[in-house]
């Protein structure tokens, strides 16, 4: 059986610091590994304690199951208390996330890049300076400044059968389901299979 694909996880905005350090008389005579708090986690305290969020509410705001959101929130509470009572460092890093800022696609050389600087516009590529890009968003379609918008598919090379492609699964991870053979990626910000047309 092979193991579940795991979805990856939005977190609104990294955290403001990297991590914690206890300190007290009794530390020096121990040296323990840190604890690793994963950003998924941060983020899951975050939603729940500090904003106040429910399970439900919180499970949407990462864009994963109520199921999943609780797991990921019980297992944050658990390395906290660890740290805590043997006085651990914490570090937050790592995990399987994308921080929730406008990402980019650029046209001419292909690269992928964010906008962590929500109020500065995107004009060019910061690696070739073309203007020819493109808002990418997590649902897998590409914007242009004339809003047209085109499908990113997998396609079976065997059958030809297509599906969307969805984000955080490769197209060459996918069996499709007519023929059980491995799937490839057809779309691209070039394709001219707009949404209106």
């Amino acid at each position: 059986m092979s193991p579940r694909i795991k979805i990856i996880r939005k977190v609104s905005n990294p955290p403001v610091i990297k991590g914690f350090n206890p300190y007290g008389p009794e530390l020096g005579k121990q040296k323990l590994e840190p604890i690793n708090l994963l950003y998924e986690e941060y983020e899951a305290i975050r939603l729940s304690d500090y904003e106040m969020l429910n399970h439900y509410q919180a499970s949407v705001m990462m864009g994963v199951s109520r199921p999943t959101f609780t797991r990921i929130y019980a297992s944050a509470l658990q390395k906290i208390a660890k740290a805590f009572v043997e006085g651990r460092q914490i570090s937050i890093k790592g995990g399987k996330v994308y921080f929730d800022s406008d990402w980019y696609h650029c046209k001419r050389c292909s690269c992928y890049f964010n906008n962590p600087k929500k109020e500065k516009p995107v004009n060019n590529c910061p690696l070739c300076g073309s203007q020819q890009v493109y808002r990418f968003d997590f649902k897998n379609t590409y914007e242009d400044v004339t809003d047209k918008t085109c499908y990113d598919m997998c396609v079976c090379p065997n059958c030809g059968f297509e599906q969307e492609h969805q984000y955080g699964y490769p197209c060459s991870k996918q069996i499709c389901p007519h023929c059980k053979s491995f799937m490839k990626r057809k779309g691209s910000p070039n394709c001219r299979n707009f949404k209106n047309q």
